[in-house]
């Protein structure tokens, strides 16, 4: 008796490229090159990264002149009631560009090609993400600290006119305290 010969495997798309038909390569390589749709994100990303950066560097330099306007050369506008609360909107700024250069250059990684210069200085470094699901982890971290700030930024005006607004102030920190525990013990293996 003769052994039966083994099935052979179906003619389809998963052929070797000299196997396939032109238009079966013409279309993957559309549909591989459509990746770089994605640079219609990363490119403003970084714009507006870059945008942000030079905004915040401007209010910090602001804030400096004003600081050696009124100490040095005897400026009559008080710098103590604006000194905090604008060093705080400049982080803030800074920190939302730094969520735009991770997400730019995230997706980039993800979706186009693998920044080497990145891989070869340090593996953990923000750039070198796996995953969405990494990227959205690093980007959610940085929003975290950036909401803190704002939330810090809003608290340095407040005036209290009963105990109980201290004590929901003091009850905010408190949560805020416990959420960034919590966020670090769930990064702690990193």
């Amino acid at each position: 008796m003769s052994e039966p010969l083994p099935p052979t495997p179906p003619s389809h798309s998963s052929d070797k490229p000299e196997h396939q038909s032109v238009w079966e390569r013409r279309i993957e390589t559309a549909l591989w090159n459509s990746r770089f749709l994605v640079m219609l994100a990363v490119v403003p990303s970084l714009l507006g990264s870059l945008m942000l950066f030079i905004v915040g560097t401007v209010d910090i330099l602001k804030v400096v002149r004003d600081v050696m306007s009124y100490y040095l050369f005897g400026g009559v506008q008080d710098i103590h009631d604006s000194l905090v609360p604008d060093i705080i909107i400049a982080v803030d700024i800074y920190l939302i560009a730094i969520v735009l250069l991770i997400f730019g250059l995230g997706v980039y990684r993800l979706f186009v090609s693998r920044i080497d210069q990145a891989e070869e200085s340090n593996l953990r470094h923000p750039f070198n993400v796996a995953s969405l699901d990494q990227l959205k982890d690093k980007i959610a971290r940085v929003v975290i600290l950036a909401v803190i700030i704002e939330f810090f930024r809003a608290v340095v005006d407040i005036r209290f006119s009963t105990p109980l607004e201290a004590i929901y102030l003091a009850i905010s920190v408190l949560a805020l305290a416990a959420a960034l525990y919590l966020m670090s013990l769930g990064h702690k293996g990193e």
